[in-house]
């Protein structure tokens, strides 16, 4: 009589900007059988804490009491979803928008949780797109330039104002308490792990892109001391951990959290990842030269190599920092979709805009936009830029605008793609994941910019695909996340071609929009900024 082992399956969570979603994914092909999503009580705070307090403009916090409950609602109900037994899961992993911080104490609880602190604006989750420590990034690049340091020609020559030394440096100069009280400045991609088993593990992932730790070290005490004086200790003090590598277990889910789950305690827990780094694994593009652009609300554009190479303006290269064994490499545009709703005017929808668009022709509406409405991320490291619109008239109508700015985020698109190749990165595959591909008009926009065949991930939730892979990895149902990914990941090749005639007018506007880039954006006119 034959024995038949019964299927396992894991869960991946992905934390989103507005909301979090887990899928229960079978092990042995990546099946997603049940997925649920978990809207955040409180969204996102940009002018108000929840108890009314005001907050400056580029600010942007969370509470992370929200991420919990993505836990106790989405996990449970994406279980009832697939009808899967919890018996049979063997692994959850999770990923997180970055950088995202939680100021904590040192077990873990949020500042904005002790009661003196709940009207402390730095108290609270500073979400990936808080903006407001631009001041401290600009002082942060300055001196990393005089002082020649090693590490910053790995970032691109430019920290960005939404990672972690200058949100923490913005904190210790504008509100001192709540600084001296932070004993762990975490990224939420590993807070949330601490939650799911007790253990603070961080992930090499956040730490090399996010925490410019290089060659397994940090910026200097000196260098911080330089930056201010009360900063000199932040690494030691704040912010150093064990590094947990990509694909391993950070732990095992703990009581509380199997009860808040309803996963069986003690399965694997994966190291904590950043959303878009973990869907290279789930489309399939972890060899060098594929470069996989996730297309949400923002872009996030990741590509590995064997070796380290000088990018302007990329948001870093880190060793394993996609997948063990190669050099991962990060840009991103800090505005796509967010860019696209902002200018859908009230009473239209995306679908009737991007209809009417459809109809035109490139060129037709003669406007070129700046895709700068949320700063600048790649290439220029910019969170202080503007959008603009050039061209408009009295006859200028919203699928214009809403053309426009499709075609200036490809444009932003073909400048990076452009900026690796020229530093000697050949980008021998273009594959697009996130919510954007399920739009004809911007996949076809993008194709006929970047003058070349897009490949499309096989999972409209590839974060949380990426993010269960990584968990079979760390489950030992594979040797390591390559081989997950080679079993569980999908893609769809050259699924869109450019058109030649449309490439041919897009050069043309593409050599204007290089045009008011470089002007407005590398210092010759200012007036974008100020």
């Amino acid at each position: 009589m034959t024995q038949h082992t019964p299927p396992s399956y894991v869960v991946g969570v992905d934390y989103g900007t507005l909301s979090g979603r887990a899928v229960v994914v079978r092990v042995s092909d990546g099946a997603e059988l049940g997925s649920a999503v978990h809207d955040y009580t409180h969204a996102v705070l940009t002018d108000t804490l929840p108890d009314g307090t005001p907050l400056g403009p580029d600010w942007a916090l969370q509470v992370p009491a929200d991420y919990v409950d993505v836990l106790r609602i989405a996990v449970p109900a994406a279980l009832r979803a697939a009808q899967v037994d919890p018996s049979q899961v063997i692994g959850i992993g999770t990923d997180f928008t970055a950088c995202t911080m939680v100021p904590t104490l040192a077990d873990g609880t949020p500042l904005s949780e002790v009661d003196r602190f709940v009207s402390s604006p730095h108290a609270y989750v500073k979400l990936w797109k808080h903006h407001a420590a631009q001041p401290q990034a600009d002082r942060i690049n300055a001196l990393a330039a005089k002082r020649k340091e090693p590490w910053l020609p790995r970032y691109g020559g430019l920290i960005s104002s939404e990672w972690e030394f200058a949100k923490g440096l913005q904190v210790l100069e504008e509100d001192p308490e709540v600084y001296a009280a932070i004993e762990r400045w975490v990224e939420a991609a590993d807070w949330i792990v601490w939650q799911l088993t007790g253990d603070y593990v961080r992930n090499a992932c956040t730490a090399g892109y996010k925490g410019i730790r290089q060659d397994d070290a940090y910026p200097s005490r000196d260098f911080l001391g330089e930056l201010n004086a009360d900063f000199a200790d932040f690494v030691e003090a704040k912010l150093d951990q064990p590094i947990g590598q990509l694909g391993e277990a950070a732990g095992r889910l703990c009581a509380r959290a199997a009860e808040w789950t309803g996963l069986p305690e003690g399965i694997a827990v994966a190291v904590g990842n950043v959303d878009a780094h973990v869907t290279s694994a789930a489309a399939q593009a972890l060899d060098p030269g594929q470069m996989v652009a996730v297309m949400g609300t923002s872009t996030c554009h990741m590509m590995n190599a064997d070796r380290v190479e000088v990018v302007p303006g990329m948001c870093g290269v880190v060793d394993g920092g996609i997948v063990a064994g190669l050099y991962g490499y990060e840009a991103g545009q800090s505005g796509v979709g967010d860019i696209f709703a902002y200018v859908v005017p009230p009473g239209y929808t995306h679908e009737q805009l991007t209809d009417l668009a459809r109809g035109q022709k490139p060129g037709q509406h003669g406007l070129l936009a700046l895709d700068w409405h949320n700063g600048n991320r790649s290439v220029l490291v910019d969170a202080e830029l503007s959008g603009l619109m050039v061209g408009e008239t009295l006859a200028t109508k919203p699928e214009d605008r809403y053309r426009a700015v499709i075609e200036a985020t490809a444009f932003g698109t073909r400048v990076i793609v452009e900026t690796f190749e020229a530093a000697g990165l050949a980008v021998e595959e273009f594959v697009a994941a996130g919510g954007l591909v399920k739009n004809p008009l911007v996949m076809q926009i993008y194709a006929d910019v970047l003058k070349r065949p897009l490949s499309v991930i096989g999972s409209d939730q590839g974060p949380a695909l990426g993010s269960a892979i990584h968990a079979a990895a760390a489950a030992g149902a594979y040797p390591d996340v390559r081989a997950a990914a080679a079993a569980m990941g999908r893609k769809e090749a050259a699924v869109w071609h450019p058109d030649a005639a449309a490439s041919e007018v897009y050069d043309e506007l593409f050599a204007e929009y290089v045009r008011l880039h470089d002007y407005f954006g590398r210092g010759e006119n200012k007036v974008m900024k100020t």
